[in-house]
């Protein structure tokens, strides 16, 4: 039987521009190997100041969507204090505000437990950083 918390690093390439990374598949293999049948709770955790977890419909435009409407809320433009990086750069640092870092989810009977459209995605609006690393923990 595996112990009652495992984690592991996912070590994901968001490329060099806005991004939403559908993560479920990972998700899902690792809560299938740490959980054994049991249930319990995945926690995703992106250790970075510029980047967060959502739990969103993919595939069918709603995270083209997402990005655009963070452009809105968040404008890449010149008003931002944070000012080092690429112009626009401050508003990366406002966006764990709005999207967490993290996100909590169910775990019963050694799957993960998400709605028939929903996936777990990394959004990564910052354009210097390529490479991110999230953090998988399962506590059963």
């Amino acid at each position: 039987m595996p112990d009652a918390f495992s984690t592991r690093v996912l070590r994901v390439p968001s490329g060099s521009s806005e991004a939403v990374v559908d993560l479920t598949r990972d998700c899902a293999a690792f809560v299938r190997e740490a959980a054994g049948g049991r249930d319990g709770l995945l926690n995703v955790f992106v250790p970075h100041a510029t980047a967060g977890v959502a739990i969103i419909e993919t595939g069918s435009g709603s995270d083209d969507d997402l990005l655009a409407t963070l452009h809105t809320l968040l404008p890449a433009d010149d008003r931002w204090q944070h000012r080092h990086g690429s112009p626009g750069h401050g508003r990366d640092h406002v966006l764990p505000a709005l999207v967490p870092p993290h996100a909590t989810l169910p775990v019963i009977g050694g799957r993960l437990e998400l709605g028939t459209w929903q996936s777990v995605c990394l959004v990564d609006t910052n354009r210097d950083n390529p490479h991110r690393e999230v953090r998988l923990s399962f506590l059963g």
